[in-house]
């Protein structure tokens, strides 16, 4: 359910092979019932889950992570949206970036450790229409704790001094989950 459209729904898939999103989720939009329903452009985003260099179980975080976050039911709650980095962030020395991607990934891990927000990062590098280098998801069990999230996150370095675009935030909650085995 799209809380911002009173007619929206979004769908979320996910798959470890790039053809089934052109293979099998194609023929399902183009078909009953999605083919009656208006797509919003803003909202199609195309991500990959990636690492970060120092995760002790790849396969875990590539893979079974953001399943396990995505389809877990007790959290139906989902606030996504991509972003842009400005290029001045890039520039920065790889120990100032890593300084102020802690600041931020520290918020992150309070409300995870909380459980009342859990992430979904996907690079999105050449992948989407908006030249978008991240996208974003927010899961959990309310809604309130993951508009506090970004409210928090906007404070830090990162989002307030070295990101070009924010958004569109696609807020919904779960009407229909897959099981997760």
């Amino acid at each position: 359910e799209d809380m911002n459209d009173p007619r929206g729904v979004a769908l979320l898939t996910l798959s470890e092979d790039p053809a089934f999103f052109l293979d099998r989720v194609r023929p399902l939009l183009l078909d009953a019932p999605f083919a009656s329903l208006v797509q919003k452009p803003e909202f199609t985003m195309v991500g990959r889950t990636y690492s970060l260099g120092y995760e002790p179980d790849l396969i875990d975080v590539l893979l079974h992570r953001p399943r396990r976050t995505v389809l877990n039911r007790d959290w139906p709650w989902a606030i996504w949206y991509p972003l842009r980095r400005s290029g001045r962030f890039a520039q920065l020395p790889a120990d100032e970036q890593r300084v102020i991607l802690a600041e931020h990934g520290a918020i992150g891990m309070s409300f995870g450790s909380a459980d009342l927000a859990h992430d979904i990062r996907l690079a999105c590098h050449g992948l989407d229409k908006a030249d978008n280098d991240f996208i974003v998801g927010l899961i959990g069990k309310d809604l309130y704790p993951l508009s506090a999230i970004v409210q928090m996150m906007r404070k830090t370095q990162q989002t307030s001094l070295y990101l070009e675009r924010l958004g569109p935030f696609l807020v919904g909650r779960a009407l229909w989950q897959s099981p997760l085995d």
